[in-house]
């Protein structure tokens, strides 16, 4: 049970900065760790960036950060200096704190990064 609504994304230049949000609903968020994840075309779905329900966080890139609004179920993720190669589809995934898999997932938001 659960949903994970993303928002934000679109067109940027390089070098600018795009915030994404995933809001959570249906679970309680402090028991859920959100992670973000990219898609680029061609390519395999990696991981961007983890935050935990303890606020930890942990990233896989450079040039990104996550936030974490309990008040608002909403984790945010800033893609800071854009560059070209950013381009992708962007989704938001989300476990109970006791799971060892991501088994709730966002729509998806496209990010296109022109140089």
């Amino acid at each position: 049970q659960g949903q994970l609504a993303q928002s934000g994304g679109g067109s940027a230049q390089a070098g600018d900065s795009l915030t994404l949000s995933c809001v959570l609903s249906g679970r309680p968020f402090n028991w859920n760790d959100i992670r973000w994840y990219r898609q680029s075309p061609g390519e395999q779905r990696e991981m961007i960036a983890e935050s935990t329900r303890t606020g930890f966080a942990n990233y896989k890139q450079d040039r990104v950060a996550v936030f974490r609004d309990s008040a608002k179920s909403t984790v945010y993720l800033q893609l800071n200096n854009m560059k070209p190669e950013d381009t992708g589809l962007y989704l938001c995934a989300a476990k109970w704190y006791y799971d060892t898999e991501y088994t709730l997932w966002g729509q998806g938001t496209q990010v296109t990064v022109s140089s």
